[in-house]
């Protein structure tokens, strides 16, 4: 590809909603371009990066034994509501009528639409295992779409879905599918972990993330150092306490609290450690009957450490909260608690609670709570004496770092990572649902095992970035470069024999096999040199009347701080052997 043939459009500012660095250099290089909140154009330059990224995935998954299908990005609602999700998974879902106003939603993931496939086509044992997959745009109506690819509405994946006999069938379906997962980003030439993850509203007891280490993620990644655990902060445990409660040596006493509503404004007034305190959590859930009329609001107390923050998903987990809950209205807490939030606590209630503590909590002694009313706290609280020991007990909390690993081996660390993929064993969470069977070896039908594989084709580029960039702009790594090698000819319009060795390496390079562009807009140096380093691309040759002379070249890796110097009769050889590193 020469320049003059191409679009390339750079731009030296970058627009003031771009937030992150991965925002700000795709739209700077002219990758994309915004049409509206979380939806943008992929120009020419991004839509390499976005094709090399599809075709590696696409080799992979071929290698793995999975078909290529296409399903529609827009389906009718009926599929969804055979499994309820079409009301359960709320506003993200765009809804939407056609002429006829009948309902149809556009696909943010294709659980259904596979699975009704499925039921009609597979029939008997002999046809499974199967693995089908698409390339496809999803769409999910982010209430708040920001960081440009990293969290738009519209977007591309790579969705794949397998069927098996049975449960072990399945898991081998799996460890297939994570396999080319890490073959995938290993070829990708990006720094991550696969971490153990929870399935959220797509279900399924066996899950694995894929994260790219950068410090702008906005997922927290748990690991140990000294072994191979890692898990996502949903997923994280957080270990019971070793040892006995220690014995109470204070007597619970009612400490004024003026103005000071948080736990660790509770502490520096009192002078003591944040972790003495236990803060108070107002939960409620809104159960219904078997014919959904709803019975009655149940409030729940959750007590967690006043250094430690609750894990939605956890507490999601806990029997009686997880059919959903709410944070509790400001009118419940004053008619269970007769205080207002800032000094509740697990004792003297005007009406009971459910009273959830977390495992930390549970073995703590003297401790400070609120007190139910204002301005006031209680010192000194302790379980058995103060008040019942809790019946109810859970994981309820983030583990910090410093905490012991899970596995045995050591303590916790925690990193940032942008989740890229994500691997889910489902069993028969939709097949059940949608009653899709098979006979099995016995003529008797059963209920297909599932597994989904999730890869964000567009935000992967965006991760590559917040990976690998300088003050310069981006440095690709080359498997996803929009181009591998840039020829820049320095003055060709005033020396014809850098036109004619420009012209002559390009057509070298091309014959080689090389992803090369050759820049023939007679940009001067300074310019030309900018355009490339903020576009990223990884290998640079530069050829000016001076060094020609000499019988020279100049390379230099997107990565390097000076350039070298290379016989112009060497140079493809060289760059070929840099290539294959």
């Amino acid at each position: 590809m020469k320049a003059s043939q191409f679009f390339i459009s750079t731009l030296k500012e970058a627009p003031a909603d771009a937030e992150v660095v991965s925002h700000q250099l795709m739209t700077r290089a002219g990758m994309i371009k915004k049409l509206g909140a979380g939806i943008y154009s992929y120009m020419p330059m991004g839509l390499r990066v976005i094709r090399k990224v599809e075709a590696i995935v696409r080799e992979e998954m071929n290698r793995a034994g999975a078909v290529e299908l296409s399903m529609p990005v827009v389906q009718p609602a009926e599929l969804w509501q055979e499994t309820g999700r079409f009301e359960k998974m709320g506003p993200e879902l765009l809804r939407i009528k056609d002429r006829h106003e009948r309902d149809y939603v556009v696909q943010p993931t294709s659980e259904e639409v596979i699975t009704d496939i499925a039921r009609q086509e597979i029939k008997s044992y002999k046809q499974l295992p199967k693995n089908f997959y698409q390339i496809q745009t999803k769409f999910r109506d982010e209430r708040r779409p920001r960081f440009g690819l990293m969290r738009g509405r519209e977007f591309t994946m790579k969705d794949a879905y397998s069927f098996d006999r049975d449960p072990a069938a399945a898991k081998t379906s799996y460890q297939v599918m994570a396999q080319a997962y890490r073959r995938i980003f290993d070829r990708f030439g990006l720094t991550y972990r696969a971490v153990a993850a929870d399935s959220g509203a797509i279900g399924g007891d066996l899950s694995e993330e894929f994260q790219v280490i950068a410090a702008t993620g906005e997922d927290a990644i748990v690991y140990c150092p000294g072994s191979d655990y890692a898990a996502n902060m949903e997923k994280a445990e957080a270990l019971a306490p070793a040892g006995p409660r220690p014995a109470a040596k204070q007597a619970m006493t009612m400490t004024p609290t003026p103005g000071k509503s948080t736990c660790a404004a509770v502490a520096e007034l009192l002078g003591v450690p944040l972790s003495t305190t236990v803060k108070s959590l107002v939960l409620a859930t809104d159960p219904v009957n078997e014919r959904g009329e709803a019975t009655g609001s149940q409030v729940w107390l959750l007590l967690l450490r006043g250094d430690h923050g609750m894990n939605e998903v956890k507490v999601g987990k806990v029997p009686g909260l997880d059919a959903g809950f709410r944070f509790a209205t400001v009118a419940e807490i004053d008619e269970y608690f007769g205080c207002e939030p800032g000094y509740l606590g697990p004792i003297k209630l005007k009406k009971p609670v459910k009273i959830v503590a977390d495992r930390e909590v549970v073995v703590m002694s003297d401790w400070i709570c609120g007190a139910n009313a204002p301005d006031f706290h209680l010192t000194g609280v302790n379980w058995g004496r103060d008040l019942p020991e809790p019946a109810l007990v859970a994981d309820l909390r983030n583990v910090v770092e410093g905490d012991a690993s899970p596995d045995g081996h050591g303590v916790l660390a925690i990193e940032r990572g942008i989740e890229i993929g994500h691997v889910f064993y489902l069993g028969t969470k939709y097949s059940r649902a949608m009653n899709a069977t098979f006979l099995d070896v016995n003529g008797k039908p059963q209920f297909m095992e599932m597994g989904c594989y999730g890869i964000g084709i567009t935000r992967l580029p965006a991760a590559a970035i917040e990976q690998n960039h300088d003050e310069r702009g981006i440095i690709w790594p080359d498997a996803i470069a929009p181009f591998t090698v840039v020829v820049c000819p320095i003055g060709p319009d005033r020396s014809p024999d850098v036109k004619a060795a420009a012209d002559k390496l390009y057509e070298e390079l091309l014959a080689a096999g090389v992803d090369v562009l050759l820049d023939d807009r007679g940009e001067r140096p300074g310019a030309m040199f900018a355009d490339w380093e903020l576009i990223g691309v990884p290998h640079r040759i530069t050829i000016g009347d001076r060094g020609l002379k000499d019988g020279q070249l100049e390379y230099q890796h997107r990565r390097d701080a000076a350039a070298t110097k290379v016989g112009v009769h060497d140079m493809v050889a060289f760059l070929s052997e840099r290539l294959q590193k």
